[in-house]
């Protein structure tokens, strides 16, 4: 994602096709010199000479310059770690900046412009004051009108139809939340039933593979779908102890069934500690406890190794190609520091602070914080 080359294109492709100063410029109409000075980076080919250029070496004018408007796969996911890292241990307002100069670089490249949608959405909060938050946050809904008023692949543009709903969320603007997505997400809508068609067509076609890979992903993310879903449900229910217990309980034989404490760390460490809060609200210090104890168990396997990652395991063994393919890819959309630094204080809540001072509450404190 460097800048402009036409200096060293246009020397690249006059050795490629064996031709002399001379006579690239014989054919352009300028003298040798000019070519020189382009070639030396001393001076620029005219605007009305590009498309000569361009035709010449049988190249589109963007291929002369040097400039790739669309960035593949792999390079987005490059650039989103990279800048990831970068939110982690530099300032905030240069690394933002950086960012924004891409925006305007690659301006028509959407699933680029998406992941930096996601990027900001998940670094915002490092902004200095409630008030640069929310400005990044606006950013965050232009940048995403931008994508569904010109972007022609359906599925980055429900994609971000979603995105923007979550950053209207944090902004407080639930109408607006409600609007995007309440027909959207109705269960009796056809979309739900793409997956099992999909898979029979596969079957029929006699790809068998490509059918048991969708069915497994499809599973995993039902069952992710379920858990976050349920976190969402003690939260809403905190009053109800026995609807919330009734949860906890029947999430914890899903959790244990699939080895969810293994497979998604992250995702079962958020449920356990919405678990703790919920008994912690009930004054039920045993109980807590226990959950806080699991929450500091799935934080320690998250961070076990030096990479975040999503990942399967025997069971969902053909789902990694999934992560993969995405345009994220498999890595964590915020840094393992900043993750990090975010859970290390997680028990400080209001709510514990009934325990404060009980031994148990105190060790899993102090293990968490000694989590590197």
């Amino acid at each position: 994602m460097d800048g402009l080359n036409i200096a060293g294109n246009i020397v690249r492709l006059r050795h490629e096709k064996k031709i002399t100063q001379e006579r690239l410029a014989e054919f352009i109409g300028v003298t040798k010199a000019s070519v020189s000075k382009w070639e030396t980076g001393q001076s620029m080919p005219d605007i009305v000479i590009l498309p000569r250029l361009a035709a010449f070496f049988d190249i589109t004018v963007d291929e002369l310059l040097g400039y790739v408007p669309q960035l593949s796969k792999e390079q987005i996911q490059k650039w989103y770690q990279e800048f990831a890292g970068k939110f982690a241990e530099g300032s905030f307002e240069a690394v933002m900046a950086e960012t924004q100069t891409y925006v305007k670089k690659y301006y028509s490249c959407y699933p680029f412009l998406f992941q930096v949608c996601i990027l900001w959405l998940n670094h915002f909060m490092l902004a200095e004051g409630k008030t640069r938050q929310s400005e990044i946050l606006v950013a965050i809904t232009g940048l995403c009108e931008h994508i569904k008023e010109n972007c022609r692949d359906v599925r980055i543009s429900d994609d971000v139809i979603v995105l923007q709903a979550m950053v209207h969320l944090q902004l407080g603007r639930t109408a607006e939340v409600v609007d995007a997505l309440e027909e959207m997400s109705r269960p009796d809508r056809l979309m739900g039933q793409s997956g099992i068609v999909l898979v029979q067509a596969y079957k029929m076609a006699g790809e068998n593979d490509k059918a048991e890979s969708f069915m497994q992903i499809s599973m995993y993310n039902s069952l992710l779908s379920l858990v976050g879903a349920a976190a969402e449900y003690i939260s809403a229910h905190m009053d109800n102890r026995k609807d919330c217990e009734t949860t906890i309980e029947r999430i914890g034989k899903v959790e244990e069934i699939y080895h969810l404490g293994k497979l998604n760390p992250n995702l079962i460490a958020g449920f356990e500690y919405r678990a703790a809060l919920c008994y912690a609200h009930h004054g039920q210090k045993e109980k807590s406890l226990a959950h806080i104890k699991r929450y500091v168990r799935c934080i320690e396997e998250l961070f076990s190794t030096d990479l975040l990652f999503l990942h399967g395991d025997a069971y969902f063994n053909k789902i990694e190609e999934w992560f993969g393919q995405a345009q994220g890819g498999a890595g964590a959309p915020r840094s393992r520091q900043l993750v990090l630094e975010e859970v290390k204080y997680s028990l400080e809540s209001p709510l514990f602070a009934f325990l404060k001072g009980e031994t148990g509450f105190e060790i899993l404190k102090k293990e968490l914080k000694e989590i590197k």
